[in-house]
């Protein structure tokens, strides 16, 4: 092996000088591709780790024959702009193999269809593959018995979270901070590892993030511009239990183990919703026997090594569906639900009959299956959640389940109010708790706890289904009259009164009472119409008022009146802010659909949460 082409992989794992060094050989002549030389310059322009070394090894072997120990020149064509276009279907890997065909060398290289392909074009080839030793990161070291997470940063002394969830201390574990050397030091001791070690993935590589799951340990890394400071972070699970260790009642075991098909885990971050998943899905696996696989982006789960833990298939979770569609596991683990495309997809796999475990980021028991609620239809609910589990402190806090039937729902009067209602009871006890059902346009979750004190105490504000109704109404006529201020006050649970201009009045009203009547007839209630200038004191208008929300189809507009158009308002959901934005021309501010912003007054709607606007 008197002349050595190597091509991008062999640069970037030091083969070379590996090769040099072990079998020493007289003064090789190295050639290398302008292919691998321009590839290796692309990829550090990409700030990826892979450039960086690839280019401080030919460095290295620059030195070399300074020393003497070797000949080293480049030569070939640069890749065209068509050559990287197609550079996965093996463009550049293409001319680095014509390279060695004309040079009558040995093509060295780590990739095993490279080398295949060299091999049956009749090229000399040395298939460099490296045995993995397993060796323990730097960071690993900074683990004890007790340490659920280690923060790095540079400039700062690195810290851990120490405990058990419920019970964890954020403390110092080194008396010097990390320098920015530190901190790349380490960083690229994990990437090294990300690509050599089998059991280490690379779930995420972004212009400033880096997400690897190497083993049990999650490791979020972030550099400029992404963040201000170089930042590693490490996370593993602490505990390592089984489904015994709960305290779980003989009623709750029972359903667990031969009717809960769609269950919904859910707790704040670091309750121990993980701990707990991983004891249910060894359970179903190990003594139920039953198939079990996992969707999890990054797949820090874990689990024995008969549940099969899949990623994202080509940065898709609906990918990875349909695969498991076919698959058809008893039971499948999302891990977890955030986004909109999550509720759906978890939902999908349900109605097709797979079992489903989702694990959702929630401060309340209600909050899981009313941020499921609002993404599907109602009448499938029950069929994709029929129990919801709630972890507090590493315990199970509540359990509920639901049921669908039809009734007048709670605080409502009239008979033909009835309609279909998802009613949330809690599985141990079978106290009603909440009770999901449309009112109008709206899918309402009812908390049973405002409606019965409000109607144990009449003298306190208005009850949450009147507020309801008040807003329901007010959705209808602004319809109609969108231009004009409106004000709604329900006065008994039969009758309401809305208040707008007097010109508006036949137009609300119909030839011969008919609009309203159909008005009427859609809230469930008498309504009665009166001049605006009428308006009890509590809805005369103000700095801060109650916002106007349009439904269409890819926005929600938040409509403050054209009177109030090109200037600043700060927006309140519930009296908490939410943002500060200018009003378009016509006093509207404008939010797609499916963004965070939207979904959060979505569900505040649903909430019966105030949203107003305060003048800037």
């Amino acid at each position: 092996m008197k002349t050595i082409i190597p091509d991008t992989s062999a640069v970037i794992e030091g083969a070379i000088s590996k090769i040099i060094a072990e079998e020493d050989l007289d003064y090789p002549e190295i050639i290398v591709p302008e292919a691998v030389v321009c590839e290796l310059e692309h990829q550090a322009n990409a700030n990826r780790n892979e450039g960086i070394n690839g280019l401080k090894e030919l460095q290295k072997l620059q030195e070399a024959q300074d020393n003497g120990e070797l000949a080293i020149t480049f030569k070939g064509k640069r890749p065209t702009n068509y050559d990287i276009k197609y550079a996965k279907s093996g463009e550049i890997d293409s001319l680095i193999r014509d390279l060695a065909r004309s040079e009558f060398g040995t093509l060295v290289t780590n990739d095993k269809v490279q080398a295949e392909t060299a091999k049956a074009q009749g090229i000399s080839v040395y298939y460099f593959k490296q045995e993995y030793k397993h060796k323990e990161l730097s960071i690993e070291k900074l683990f004890d018995a007790d340490t659920m997470s280690v923060h790095l940063k540079e400039n700062v002394v690195p810290m851990a979270k120490k405990g058990k969830p419920g019970h964890v201390e954020f403390v110092k574990i080194g008396d010097k901070p990390y320098t920015y050397s530190d901190i790349l030091d380490i960083y690229n001791e994990i990437l090294e590892k990300s690509r050599s070690d089998p059991k280490s993935y690379l779930e995420s590589d972004k212009d400033g993030s880096t997400v690897i799951q190497s083993r049990e340990y999650r490791i979020s890394m972030a550099k400029p511009p992404f963040s201000e400071a170089f930042e590693i972070t490490a996370v593993r699970p602490v505990a390592n239990v089984s489904l015994d260790e709960y305290n779980i009642s003989e009623k709750l075991m029972e359903r667990i183990s031969k009717s809960a098909e769609g269950i919904l885990i859910s707790g704040s971050p670091g309750a121990g919703k993980s701990t707990f998943v991983q004891a249910l899905a060894k359970y179903y696996a190990e003594d139920l026997n039953k198939i079990v696989k996992t969707m999890e982006s990054p797949r820090d789960l874990q689990l024995p090594a008969e549940i099969t833990q899949y990623a994202p298939l080509e940065g898709s979770m609906e990918n990875t569906a349909d695969v498991l569609l076919l698959v058809r596991p008893d039971y499948t683990i999302y891990d977890e639900l955030r986004k909109n495309s999550d509720f759906n997809i978890f939902a999908d796999m349900r109605m097709a009959g797979v079992g489903m475990i989702g694990v959702v980021h929630a401060t309340r028991p209600i909050d899981a299956i009313q941020r499921i609620s609002s993404r599907v239809e109602l009448g499938i609910i029950t069929s994709v959640v029929d129990t919801s589990i709630y972890i507090e402190d590493g315990d199970i806090k509540e359990v509920f389940e639901t049921k669908m039937t039809v009734k007048v729902p709670s605080g409502m009067k009239e008979a033909d109010l009835a309609r279909p209602v998802i009613e949330i009871r809690d599985f141990e006890t079978g106290e009603l708790k909440n009770e999901i059902y449309t009112y109008g346009e709206q899918t309402i979750v009812m908390d049973l706890d405002l409606v019965n004190n409000s109607s144990s105490n009449p003298t306190t504000a208005k009850s949450a289904v009147d507020r309801l109704a008040e807003q329901q109404i007010l959705r209808k006529i602004k319809r109609l009259i969108p231009k004009s201020k409106v004000g709604v006050e329900v006065i008994s649970p039969e009758r309401a009164n809305i208040y707008i201009n007097e010109k508006y009045i036949p137009k609300i009203i119909g030839k011969n009472g008919k609009r309203i009547a159909e008005i009427e007839k859609d809230i469930g209630i008498s309504l009665g119409v009166e001049i605006l200038e009428n308006t009890p004191g509590h809805l005369a208008r103000g700095e801060k008022f109650e916002v106007d929300i349009i439904h269409t189809k890819k926005q929600l507009i938040l409509d403050l009146g054209k009177v109030n158009g090109t200037q600043n308002f700060d927006i309140f959901v519930g009296g908490e802010y939410l943002l500060t934005a200018t009003t378009s021309r016509k006093g509207e501010i404008k939010i797609k659909r499916g963004i965070e912003l939207s979904d959060i007054l979505l569900d505040a709607i649903e909430m019966g949460l105030d949203i107003t606007a305060v003048k800037k």
